[in-house]
């Protein structure tokens, strides 16, 4: 295994659109590319949950149904009781430095995701990288790079 490709909400989203427009043919292929090269994908539980969630209140079933399809293709990475405090930890760490990632009222997915992260068991010599759609908050937390960029 050469690299560790944990997906945001926004990629994954993009890889399961199930309209075939030219972006998500791009994520595709790169997703492709990537595994072909030795590179391990990630979904985090995070990152289903909040494209879950659209999919299932626009009635997406074309959506649900790739989304189903790339969860059973490639390697899942579960929430846990410590994956949820360290997001505790994170959030009130961010708030105390004046670097909220969110609104203080909402869910705030990037320091889950962060958590979840952190919480991953790969050997020292693999780097894991967050690929996503807007690197802003992530890249405080994790090596976070746009998906073009990797």
């Amino acid at each position: 295994m050469n690299r560790v490709i944990v997906l945001d909400t926004g990629v994954l989203g993009m890889a399961t659109n199930p309209n075939a427009t030219s972006e998500a043919e791009a994520v595709r292929r790169w997703l492709e590319d990537i595994t072909d090269q030795g590179d391990m994908i990630i979904i985090p539980d995070i990152a289903d949950y909040e494209l879950r969630r659209k999919y299932i209140r626009n009635h997406n079933l074309k959506g649900l149904r790739k989304l189903k399809s790339l969860i059973l293709n490639t390697n899942y990475l579960s929430l846990s009781t410590p994956v949820m405090r360290t997001a505790a930890q994170l959030w009130a760490q961010t708030r105390l430095q004046g670097k909220p990632t969110a609104d203080d009222e909402v869910l705030d997915g990037d320091v889950i995701l962060a958590a979840q992260v952190y919480h991953l068991d790969v050997e020292e010599d693999v780097s894991v990288i967050v690929a996503t759609t807007n690197v802003k908050h992530l890249e405080w937390f994790v090596d976070a790079r746009k998906w073009t960029d990797i």
